[in-house]
């Protein structure tokens, strides 16, 4: 590789350009002033946590007006309307439905950072409402409800970002640059590890009352009628199967996400291979599984999945990351960092190929969020669309399904949305909602 095209890969904020992906790079408008009139209006459904987080990135642009928050909780609902006040001073309408929130003409866009079970509902009447939607990831509890938000998308003809970030990140972009250049040769294996102390659970408690302020039916939704627990509320809903998929979802979407771009995967896997147990001595609140070790056999690569909870060490210091394995050589990235390692050439004594490292990477949700905010403009396609936010759940769900009905080899027709190996698979494909919700027909 010679230096100024080295230059060009760590340096070059465009790298996605070279390699066809769908990011838009957010133009030098989005730091020029706007008038009120030319702001995007955004409506926050889901507070809490990263719907907050995401609802600040937007904000922090000064093209956006928060003019509705939506909680069940009011005490949540209350905290956040003060953090918009304080820091952005926004006074945005405060609701405890979001389907009121959608009957607003004046809302352009929503962010839905609710729990997962609700993404699917929401995201189906908020681009039947002709909103355009920012959704958290996993896109969907289940492969039926993701299949449901492709499909409307597409219907309703709106602008979907799934919050798959990375595939906004300088790290990443650069990592597929690489790849797609082949500048490791051809690619054979990608070995994906997660370990993190939060997967195993947080601690068991009893059933208790609901906390005053908390709408509990309609945090639950379409989910089974249940016993308030606050071990399965706020911080720990994700390691139960009727809210989330723990730490395969998790982060699961994330990684495996960036193995399936690196050939441009769209798809569901033919194939999934699953080891899942629980084998850590803590006894705690969760549904989910702590050990797991997934393959995705591909054409002509293959994926590694492992994950560990109670643990934070992996391979090359790291508690998380990809390595990409070619013929010339590897690269291993996580979000702050990417390094590539070439083989030796025995016959001419030199590396195969060039060493590249990168050590000042990032988070990237501002930077998904502004590609977001630039497709509202343009109508063009965002980084992240729901056929991608699908292909990275439904390789985390099939695996998560394979360990629920104790079978080692699940075989996924892609085409018809089955199962053809196993029928007690095909059970939890779909789910049934809880009345008086109704799942989206589009």
């Amino acid at each position: 590789m010679n230096s100024s095209r080295r230059k060009f890969i760590k340096n070059s904020v465009l790298a996605a350009t070279a390699i066809g992906a769908a990011t838009v790079i957010p133009s030098k408008v989005w730091s020029a002033g706007f008038a009120p009139s030319d702001k995007i209006n955004v409506a926050l459904i889901g507070c809490r946590n990263m719907g907050f987080g995401i609802l600040q990135h937007h904000l922090d642009t000064g093209m956006v007006n928060c003019v509705a928050l939506c909680d069940v909780d009011q005490n949540v609902l209350s905290e956040k309307a003060d953090a918009v006040k304080n820091k952005y001073n926004q006074s945005p309408e405060l609701y405890g439905d979001y389907r009121k929130v959608l009957e607003r003409k004046d809302i352009d866009a929503v962010i839905i950072g609710t729990p997962d079970h609700w993404h699917c509902l929401m995201m189906v009447d908020a681009c039947s409402a002709g909103k355009d939607v920012y959704v958290e990831k996993p896109m969907a509890n289940t492969i039926g409800e993701c299949n449901i938000m492709v499909m409307a998308a597409k219907r309703y003809n709106r602008i979907v970002q799934v919050g798959q970030q990375q595939r906004n990140g300088k790290v990443f972009i650069d990592s597929m640059n690489l790849i797609k250049s082949g500048e490791i040769g051809t690619l054979r294996k990608v070995n994906i590890w997660a370990n993190f102390n939060y997967g195993l659970g947080t601690t068991l408690v009893e059933d208790s009352p609901v906390p005053e302020g908390v709408d509990y039916n309609m945090w639950l939704g379409p989910a089974p009628e249940r016993p308030f627990n606050q071990a399965r509320f706020h911080g720990s809903w994700r390691h139960f199967w009727d809210y989330g998929g723990g730490l395969m979802s998790d982060w699961g979407v994330h990684l495996i996400d960036m193995g399936l771009w690196a050939k441009d995967v769209v798809k569901g896997p033919e194939k999934v291979v699953t080891y899942a147990d629980n084998l850590s001595k803590q006894v705690m609140a969760r549904e989910t599984f702590d050990t797991m070790n997934v393959i995705y056999p591909k054409n002509d690569f293959v994926i590694n999945y492992d994950l560990t909870a109670g643990i934070q060490q992996g391979p090359f210091d790291s508690a998380y990351g990809i390595q990409f394995i070619g013929e010339k050589g590897m690269l291993v990235a996580d979000r702050s960092k990417y390094h590539l390692y070439p083989e030796w050439d025995g016959q001419k004594k030199a590396p195969k190929t060039e060493e590249v490292h990168f050590d000042e990477g990032k988070e990237s949700h501002r930077e998904h969020v502004d590609n977001f905010l630039e497709c509202l403009k343009t109508r063009e396609t965002p980084a992240c669309p729901p056929e991608i936010g699908r292909a990275a759940a439904v390789h985390v769900h099939i695996a998560n399904i394979a360990a629920r009905v104790g079978e080692t080899v699940l075989e996924w027709d892609d085409a018809n949305n089955r199962f053809t190996n196993c029928e007690k698979a095909n059970a939890f494909i779909t789910p049934e909602y809880r009345e008086p919700w109704k799942l989206p027909k589009v």
